[in-house]
């Protein structure tokens, strides 16, 4: 059925347990995984939240940013390792839902696994959801987790 699942994390508690779900349907199912995770920019101007900080530190934040990212992909990829899942590693940057939609396409993936962050009311509306935005957007299919 599924042959090659994008699994997505953003460290969250809700996304780990999404992740150890997508490890267990890629097991059953004799799929492999790309663990994927979207890596922050830093802010460019003051309106986007930013400090004046000089080039040199802005790499440097960023680079403990993809750290703990790949960190965090490495929790995945050991989790399918122990159920003998072959996995890949991606790191992604720019707005998540499009770097999501991105990734499953360039990784040739047939299933997106991400959790539902579970925003309601005001939050939902002000913060917007990545997820609903790849529900809306994606041509390939999207198993959402709780």
């Amino acid at each position: 059925m599924y042959k090659r699942i994008l699994i997505c994390t953003d460290g969250s508690p809700l996304s780990d347990k999404a992740a150890s779900s997508g490890v267990a349907l890629a097991a059953a199912l004799g799929a492999e995984i790309v663990a994927f995770m979207v890596v922050d920019i830093y802010p460019q101007s003051y309106f986007e939240g930013a400090l004046m900080l000089n080039a040199k530190e802005i790499e440097a934040i960023e680079g403990q940013w993809r750290d703990k990212a790949r960190r965090q992909l490495e929790v995945v990829q050991k989790q399918a390792q122990k159920v003998g899942v072959t996995s890949t590693a991606v790191l992604g940057k720019g707005a998540v839902w499009d770097a999501i939609i991105k990734a499953a396409k360039k990784q040739k993936c047939d299933l997106i696994v991400m959790a539902s962050h579970g925003r309601k009311g005001v939050a939902r509306v002000l913060l917007g959801s990545e997820t609903q935005a790849v529900l809306t957007h994606s041509h390939v299919p999207v198993l959402v987790l709780r």
